[in-house]
């Protein structure tokens, strides 16, 4: 009999708050859209780099290979993150204790920043 209360008291506190789960997997979705971007772009760098032949440099190859790989690591950071986020939302909305994630914002603010400089690194060394 407390398994059934329980479970009715969750459901009931759960759907209470429908539209901000809804909205809390949807903000997850973009998060596990914008990594996998940002895995798709170090890909790319990486492949474009390796099929110009013409302009292989040692500093190239290092940057295209740090682009790549730092783009696949951010990647993976961004969806541990938003995974991790999106189940303490879940408590959050649920006991209306929501809290911004500034910390985590400005982290993965700072490593997109990084590896837009490596691109323009990068870039600057392929063209010139």
């Amino acid at each position: 009999m407390d398994d059934a209360k329980q479970e009715t008291k969750t459901q009931t506190t759960e759907s209470k708050y429908i539209q901000q789960h809804l909205a809390n997997e949807r903000t997850y979705l973009a998060w596990i859209r914008t990594a996998i971007a940002i895995i798709g772009v170090g890909f790319l760098v990486t492949n474009l780099h390796f099929t110009m032949k013409t302009s292989l440099t040692p500093a190239g190859d290092l940057f295209a290979n740090l682009i790549g790989i730092s783009s696949v690591l951010l990647g993976i950071i961004v969806i541990v993150m938003a995974t991790m986020a999106y189940i303490r939302k879940i408590d959050a909305i649920n006991t209306q204790s929501f809290r911004a994630p500034k910390r985590s914002i400005i982290g993965l603010g700072i490593f997109i920043i990084l590896i837009a400089i490596f691109f323009g690194v990068y870039f600057t060394m392929v063209n010139f």
